[in-house]
Protein backbone atom coordinates (compact mmCIF):
# COMPACT_ATOMS: atom_id res chain seq x y z
CA UNK A 1 0.00 0.00 0.00
CA UNK A 2 1.22 3.52 -1.06
CA UNK A 3 0.63 6.38 1.29
CA UNK A 4 0.71 9.97 0.09
CA UNK A 5 1.56 11.97 2.54
CA UNK A 6 1.24 15.97 2.06
CA UNK A 7 4.83 17.48 1.76
CA UNK A 8 5.40 21.31 1.37
CA UNK A 9 7.50 22.91 -1.56
CA UNK A 10 10.54 24.74 -0.06
CA UNK A 11 12.42 25.25 -2.91
CA UNK A 12 11.86 25.03 -7.24
CA UNK A 13 15.21 25.16 -9.25
CA UNK A 14 15.76 25.76 -12.78
CA UNK A 15 15.18 22.01 -13.87
CA UNK A 16 11.58 21.90 -12.77
CA UNK A 17 12.86 19.97 -9.61
CA UNK A 18 11.71 20.76 -6.33
CA UNK A 19 13.00 20.52 -2.76
CA UNK A 20 9.97 19.31 -0.77
CA UNK A 21 9.39 19.11 3.46
CA UNK A 22 7.68 15.90 4.24
CA UNK A 23 7.08 15.74 7.73
CA UNK A 24 10.77 17.04 8.75
CA UNK A 25 12.19 14.82 5.71
CA UNK A 26 13.87 17.17 2.73
CA UNK A 27 13.86 15.35 -0.29
CA UNK A 28 13.63 16.07 -4.49
CA UNK A 29 11.01 15.47 -6.79
CA UNK A 30 10.57 16.19 -10.23
CA UNK A 31 7.74 18.64 -10.99
CA UNK A 32 7.50 17.44 -14.77
CA UNK A 33 4.53 15.81 -14.13
CA UNK A 34 2.17 18.25 -12.22
CA UNK A 35 -1.18 19.23 -14.17
CA UNK A 36 -1.37 22.46 -12.04
CA UNK A 37 0.87 25.48 -11.13
CA UNK A 38 2.72 25.47 -7.81
CA UNK A 39 5.64 27.72 -5.85
CA UNK A 40 7.26 27.96 -2.76
CA UNK A 41 4.47 27.10 -0.16
CA UNK A 42 2.79 24.91 -1.70
CA UNK A 43 1.55 21.39 -0.13
CA UNK A 44 1.71 18.49 -3.18
CA UNK A 45 1.32 14.80 -3.21
CA UNK A 46 4.45 12.93 -4.42
CA UNK A 47 4.41 9.58 -6.06
CA UNK A 48 7.77 7.46 -7.10
CA UNK A 49 9.24 10.61 -6.96
CA UNK A 50 6.98 12.93 -9.29
CA UNK A 51 5.21 15.40 -8.49
CA UNK A 52 1.21 14.28 -8.88
CA UNK A 53 -1.24 17.16 -7.82
CA UNK A 54 -1.04 19.71 -5.58
CA UNK A 55 -3.20 19.80 -2.35
CA UNK A 56 -4.93 22.38 -0.41
CA UNK A 57 -3.41 23.28 2.48
CA UNK A 58 -6.08 23.50 5.08
CA UNK A 59 -6.36 19.85 3.64
CA UNK A 60 -2.58 19.02 3.85
CA UNK A 61 -2.06 20.36 7.76
CA UNK A 62 -5.23 17.67 8.60
CA UNK A 63 -3.70 14.96 7.16
CA UNK A 64 -0.36 15.76 8.39
CA UNK A 65 -1.74 15.86 11.72
CA UNK A 66 -3.36 12.78 11.48
CA UNK A 67 -0.21 10.73 10.34
CA UNK A 68 1.61 12.51 13.53
CA UNK A 69 -1.10 11.11 15.26
CA UNK A 70 -0.62 7.81 13.90
CA UNK A 71 3.03 7.73 14.44
CA UNK A 72 2.60 8.90 18.18
CA UNK A 73 0.56 5.64 18.38
CA UNK A 74 2.49 3.22 17.13
CA UNK A 75 5.67 4.04 19.19
CA UNK A 76 3.09 3.81 21.81
CA UNK A 77 1.87 0.74 20.90
CA UNK A 78 5.65 -0.08 20.47
CA UNK A 79 6.66 0.96 23.84
CA UNK A 80 3.70 -1.03 25.36
CA UNK A 81 4.43 -4.39 23.39
CA UNK A 82 7.84 -4.41 24.73
CA UNK A 83 6.91 -3.61 28.36
CA UNK A 84 4.14 -6.55 28.01
CA UNK A 85 7.10 -8.71 26.54
CA UNK A 86 9.76 -7.75 29.31
CA UNK A 87 6.95 -8.03 31.87
CA UNK A 88 6.18 -11.97 30.32
CA UNK A 89 9.81 -12.82 29.44
CA UNK A 90 10.50 -16.69 30.60
CA UNK A 91 14.08 -16.18 31.47
CA UNK A 92 13.63 -13.44 33.80
CA UNK A 93 15.53 -13.83 36.76
CA UNK A 94 17.45 -16.45 35.11
CA UNK A 95 21.94 -15.55 35.56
Amino acid sequence: MCLSIPSKIVEIDEDNMATVDTMGIKRMVSLDLMPDEVGIGDYILIHVGFAMSKIDEVEALQSLEVYQEMLEAMEEEERRQIIEDDDNCDSRGEA
